[in-house]
């Protein structure tokens, strides 16, 4: 790819970084919530390039990509793990299974069941917009975690090589701010977790269930300052069908063929995070159990679990 249209994510690479290392020096001088928003802001970003990156840019070796992106600004998520699961992810006959798509918030019915009833109230307020900002990140941890430790105990080799990847990635914010700032770490920690709770805006509705993988993931017809934190990952549905499409060119790409793309997603659509906000802030979306489970197997359809 033309590097003129991999300079803005490597604009938005050096930016990020220069912000997050940086915003910590202020400490003492400015507002600590000032910098810990500062730092929140920072690592949605990081995130976003990581997602970026892990679909192949800027560069054609992705080994070079994934250095661009190693230093862990948000502490908790392993980029190597992120990369294996959202590739799988990104197996559309499997959106939004409980079993089958590890990004899904859905449950098998018959897992929902047995579960006790403060989980269920718990999972029914993480489908709320303010459940999932408030302990959604919390929730998507202990969830990663514990599937991890699982795969690591039984010999995922792949699996402890992302979490010392990660420790390595990590030692360097850690070390910058406990070594060379003024900077509470616990400053830090709130921010890390600020981060992930913003980023959960964005995955908050990105796929329905729907008998059709095209039918899932979502349009929201947004140019605000949210869309270019996620680098315009709000035209999902575009995404999913063009992974390898660079942000910047997702928007142009939908308007040239808007009727198709509406047509493809079955008018999944939103004109904007305002009116997700608006809507679904205090509200549920969608139920825990997989509305879909339980129903005959289709030739291109989501897979029953079981």
């Amino acid at each position: 790819m033309a590097i003129r249209e991999e300079a803005p994510t490597l604009a938005l690479l050096a930016l990020t970084y220069a912000v997050y290392f940086t915003l910590p020096l202020a400490a003492g001088t400015w507002p600590i919530w000032l910098i810990v928003l500062g730092l929140a802001v920072a690592i949605a970003m990081h995130s976003s390039l990581q997602h970026e990156v892990l679909h192949g840019h800027p560069f054609p070796n992705q080994m070079l990509n994934d250095a661009l992106v190693f230093p862990a600004l948000g502490l908790a998520i392993p980029y190597l793990r992120f990369k294996d699961t959202h590739l799988a992810h990104h197996f559309d006959a499997n959106l939004t299974d409980p079993y089958d798509d590890p990004e899904s918030y859905f449950l098998h019915s018959e897992d929902w069941g047995r579960m006790p009833p403060w989980q269920q109230w718990l999972a029914e307020f993480n489908n709320m917009l303010i459940g999932r900002m408030a302990v959604g990140p919390a929730i998507g941890l202990a969830v990663l975690y514990s599937d991890d430790l699982g795969r690591a105990l039984k010999g995922d080799r792949r699996v402890i090589w992302s979490y010392l990847h990660h420790l390595l990635g990590a030692a360097l914010p850690l070390a910058w701010v406990a070594i060379m700032t003024d900077l509470p770490l616990w400053a830090l920690f709130i921010a890390a977790y600020l981060g992930m709770s913003i980023l959960k805006i964005r995955t908050y509705l990105e796929h329905r269930a729907h008998d059709r993988p095209g039918g899932r993931s979502v349009i929201i017809e947004d140019r605000g300052l949210l869309a270019l934190l996620f680098l315009n990952n709000n035209y999902h549905a575009v995404h999913h069908a063009h992974p390898k499409v660079v942000w910047h060119q997702l928007p142009a790409m939908f308007a040239r063929r808007r009727e198709h793309f509406l047509r493809r997603n079955g008018g999944y659509t939103y004109g904007s995070y305002r009116e997700i906000f608006r809507r679904y802030l205090f509200k549920r979306k969608d139920p825990v159990p997989h509305p879909l489970h339980g129903l005959a197997e289709r030739e291109d359809g989501l897979r029953p679990g079981g």
